[in-house]
């Protein structure tokens, strides 16, 4: 067992829309039991969450949602959900001190949600990939026109992916990392 100093902790956010899955990717990642600060969505909630393109959504995130992925003796991912209605961002920048990066989900069935986070981590020369989360029913759209929708450079780090699948979503972690470490060592 490598001694702790050894040990290469790395902080990742899951960020994105109301109902874009980070909870989900949360569950599907952590080889622990995952902090899901999941509640019962209620009738005080209509009128502020809009939940009309998931119908069948029944709880929302009430403050982040922890997980954590052993890659191997020496790396540890720690996972933080973040929430994903607006009256929850002021916990953001404290949820991105420290991180590496940010992976933003993205329903095609509500692109603009996705667009608040976008622009958190860009104001905040944070990196983050684009991981288009594939929703059963949902449209699909080639590559150049989700990048066009997103404004989004051809460069800049997208992928489809299922939230549902721990090997899709490690695959979104790795173009993070790599994306990441691929910026640290450009110099600026």
């Amino acid at each position: 067992m490598p001694a702790e100093s050894d040990l290469i902790p790395l902080k990742v956010l899951i960020a994105g829309g109301f109902g874009a899955g980070k909870t989900t990717m949360v569950r599907s990642l952590s080889d622990i039991p995952p902090l899901l600060t999941e509640a019962p969505m209620t009738v005080a909630s209509i009128g502020v969450d809009d939940a009309d393109a998931v119908p069948d959504k029944q709880t929302t995130t009430v403050a982040m949602d922890f997980g954590r992925l052993t890659v191997d003796r020496s790396l540890i991912l720690y996972l933080f959900g973040t929430p994903g209605q607006s009256r929850f961002w002021f916990m953001w920048d404290e949820l991105a001190r420290g991180a590496v990066g940010a992976v933003v989900l993205v329903d095609l069935r509500r692109v603009d949600d996705c667009f608040p986070a976008i622009d958190f981590f860009e104001s905040r020369r944070l990196p983050f990939v684009i991981g288009v989360n594939t929703f059963p029913g949902s449209d699909q759209f080639d590559e150049a026109t989700v990048r066009d929708a997103l404004a989004l450079s051809p460069d800049h780090p997208l992928m489809w992916f299922d939230a549902r699948d721990p090997e899709s979503s490690q695959a979104a972690l790795v173009l993070l990392v790599e994306h990441a470490l691929a910026r640290s060592s450009v110099p600026s």
